[in-house]
Parts: C-alpha cells; sequence; structure tokens
C-alpha cells in the first residue's frame, strides 16, 4: 500500500528510501525505482509506474579505475568490496559484489557509479 502525499505535495516521512524485490532479478531496489539498475528490466507497478508519479535522477558519483597485472609474479586475486558509511563514519552496509582472478598480463575494469533519484520529480 502505497503512503498518502501531505497537501504540499511531499511524500509522507518514512516512504523515501523504502525498498522492495526486483521480480525479475530478485535484488533489493529502491520502491521508486521504474528500472531495476541491477538487470535493467523496466517495471510495471511502483510509485514510477502510476499515472501522474515522476522520478528524475541524476549520477552524483562516478568512478572507475582499471587493474593491470605485472608482467611477472604469480596470478592475483580479487574481492570487489562496497562499504557505505553515514555522516559519523560507521559502516551501515557492506557487501561483496565480486570475486575473480587475474593472470600475468590481463586487466579488470571496475566502475563504480552511486545514482541518485528524486521520487516525485522534486
Amino acid at each position: 500500500m502505497r503512503a498518502r502525499d501531505h497537501a504540499d505535495g511531499s511524500a509522507r516521512r518514512g516512504t523515501v528510501g523504502r525498498s522492495r524485490t526486483c521480480p525479475h532479478c530478485k535484488a533489493t531496489i529502491l520502491e521508486s525505482a521504474a528500472i531495476c539498475p541491477q538487470c535493467r528490466h523496466h517495471l510495471k507497478f511502483g510509485a514510477a509506474g502510476r499515472p501522474g508519479d515522476s522520478t528524475q535522477g541524476f549520477s552524483a558519483l562516478q568512478v572507475e579505475g582499471t587493474l593491470h597485472h605485472a608482467e611477472r609474479g604469480g596470478d592475483w586475486e580479487y574481492s570487489v568490496v562496497v562499504a557505505i558509511r553515514n555522516e559519523r563514519g560507521e559502516e551501515i552496509s557492506r557487501h561483496v559484489v565480486g570475486v575473480g582472478a587475474l593472470r600475468s598480463e590481463e586487466s579488470r575494469t571496475f566502475t563504480l557509479a552511486v545514482e541518485i533519484t528524486t521520487p516525485g520529480g522534486r
């Protein structure tokens, strides 16, 4: 059930940041998402799918880097870990998002993007 909006058009406190499960890939996504950021499927339900509702967004952060394995030496193994901290520096979430290996002369490029949405277009 959707929380009702205040007279000024803002959503009731507690609805921003609410999550749900993508029906396609089962990733945890924002309730306001019209497209799953994990599998990129368009969603037929949710706030962004209702007439009169909109979600606007922008990329607040994008970092890309490449690891190149040295020409000599043994194989490397890697774990990609994403940690989120609050304003006090306390870790509130930590996830391993991928693991793998690099052999001599191989490389991998990693991209981290933080996408911000403003539910209701505000």
